[in-house]
């Protein structure tokens, strides 16, 4: 930024992002976000138009896991921000630096003038890492700040409040550059010094890592140190590929399947020292609340304080995760024999793909025709649970989800965006039939931008999952089935519709040979797989 008087705080907002690494925007116009827009633009910001600012958030957030890219959703005041609290509050529970920047009347008119007007900042204060609405003089340094705000520590969404005046004001201000954001350093040595001893004296120990780890691009120190110390790794959703899964040291995902759980504690139960490496347990079940018993030593790798209550930690280690882990290097005494090895073999036992139809087929299916460095993103419900626990991620980030907040209509979003990230890689999005119905009009997105992905909708006319649930507990069936008696909806027809490739599945062949040729069509590919109701009982 140069701080001339030719410059609008929109052109400072925009060259405060460029120099943040921001390259897109996403989002929907409205007539108090003009000026905003052409500011990014002109700072080098492709703005990149959705059907919904959920989609967008989500878009923003895919190209960000592919680039690193500052992820920035745009939306106008009143319906625009409204529309896009769900995508703010799953960037705060999956740790996404969300730069949410909205546009708002001046506080003048603010007064007197109420159409569409709501207080964004009350509204947004519970699900952001702060708020900050600009004032003329200081737009440069309360970009600043946000920035900082939204990309330190354990990331998260900020919002920033454009008033129309001062977006399109001459910006007479000192130039302010980035706030400096030191990476995470060294644990006090005392503490790493005892926590070293623990694991010195440790004959069972066990990892467990997670979004954070992922966040701090730690997945090669970590398999690293797993290797030379004979530690198995147990990962969350998001930790998936931290350790390539085809490792036998690697345990995979854990964390919503009590299938697996009934696998995994009793592992943990045998350990005597559990290694907690950027493990945030906002992804993690009800039964994975203080797992650990007196018999286990704790140590817990963080970037900033832990205050979520889920767990303990007996040696608190707050730094980076990979000078951390170099700092705990010692001669490793383990001695686990068959234990992790039986887990994991169990755990390949208990998903394995039946011979009959089904979503088991499905994943196995593509997991065998897609290729080795292929994205996949999942949308929330049943299917999310099983392929997470089917899909082994050979690299972090390879598996994109909202595990935190567990948001609908992520899927198709998630994968534009790593497809508009890393245009050369696969992208698979597996969605639920309801979750694609709720969020459709991406799929003009995917068309309108040129993004070849596949798409993999489990179709079978019900909210699994919840229907799950509700005859777990005994309660009746009640507005969780849809469709059926040749009511649901066409999906490969309204994949034409929106430009694309759809096609309906009910076998292996056809869906191995459909996801193929999916791979080199220049539009994406809708597969619709349907699958017998109750497919998922027993699964996970």
């Amino acid at each position: 930024m140069t701080g001339k008087a030719t410059q609008t705080g929109a052109d400072v907002i925009g060259g405060a992002l460029a120099q943040a690494g921001a390259t897109h925007a996403f989002g929907i116009p409205g007539g108090e976000v003009l000026a905003l827009m052409q500011g990014l633009d002109a700072a080098g910001l492709r703005f990149v138009l959705v059907k919904h600012e959920n989609g967008g958030g989500f878009m923003a957030e895919g190209l960000w896991h592919m680039t690193g890219a500052l992820p920035v959703l745009v939306a106008t005041l009143g319906p625009g921000v409204a529309n896009a609290v769900n995508v703010v509050a799953n960037a705060m529970q999956d740790r996404v630096p969300l730069i949410f920047l909205t546009g708002c009347v001046d506080a003048a008119d603010a007064e007197t003038y109420t159409h569409q007007v709501f207080d964004h900042q009350a509204m947004l204060r519970p699900v952001v890492k702060g708020s900050f609405r600009l004032a003329p003089g200081a737009v440069g340094a309360g970009m600043a700040k946000a920035i900082a705000l939204a990309t330190s520590g354990q990331p998260g969404p900020v919002h920033v409040d454009v008033p129309i005046g001062v977006a399109e004001a001459l910006a007479v201000e000192a130039p302010v550059g980035l706030m400096v954001v030191p990476a995470p350093g060294l644990p006090l040595p005392a503490d790493l010094a005892t926590a070293r001893a623990m694991l010195e004296r440790a004959q069972r120990p066990l990892a467990i890592a997670g979004v954070d780890a992922v966040n701090e691009g730690a997945g090669a120190a970590i398999a690293g140190f797993c290797r030379t110390h004979g530690i198995p790794l147990i990962t969350t959703y998001k930790g998936k590929g931290l350790m390539p899964e085809a490792d036998p040291l690697c345990l995979g995902g854990a964390g919503l399947s009590p299938k697996a759980d009934r696998i995994l504690m009793p592992l943990i139960a045998q350990a005597d020292a559990i290694l907690l490496i950027g493990y945030d347990p906002i992804e993690m079940r009800i039964g994975w609340r203080n797992p650990f018993g007196p018999q286990h030593s704790v140590i817990e790798i963080a970037p900033t304080r832990r205050d979520h209550g889920m767990h303990r930690a007996d040696i608190p280690l707050i730094g980076g995760t990979g000078v951390t882990l170099d700092g705990l290097t010692h001669i490793a005494p383990a001695c686990w024999t068959k234990e992790p090895q039986a887990a994991r073999l169990a755990l390949k036992a208990a998903f394995a793909a039946p011979d009959h139809w089904g979503p088991h087929q499905v994943f196995a299916t593509l997991r065998r025709v897609m290729p080795p460095d292929t994205v996949i993103t999942a949308d929330s419900g049943a299917h999310r649970i099983l392929v997470s626990q089917m899909w082994d991620c050979p690299m972090p980030r390879g598996m994109l989800q909202s595990s935190g907040l567990c948001t609908m209509a992520c899927a198709v979003p998630l994968a534009a965006g790593a497809k508009l990230g890393r245009p050369s890689a696969p992208v698979l999005a597996f969605v639920g039939d309801a979750g694609l119905e709720m969020g459709a009009g991406e799929l003009a997105s995917l068309t309108a931008h040129g993004l070849p992905i596949v798409i993999c909708v489990l179709v079978d006319d019900s909210l699994s999952l919840i229907e799950m649930k509700q005859r777990a507990t005994q309660r009746p069936n009640l507005g969780v089935d849809f469709g059926g008696a040749g009511l649901g909806t066409d999906f490969a027809a309204l994949a034409r519709a929106f430009g694309g490739h759809g096609v309906e599945v009910t076998d292996t062949d056809t869906l191995a040979r459909e996801a193929t040729k999916g791979l080199t069509r220049e539009r994406f590919t809708l597969i619709a797989a349907r699958i017998p109701r109750r497919s998922y009982d027993g699964a996970f």
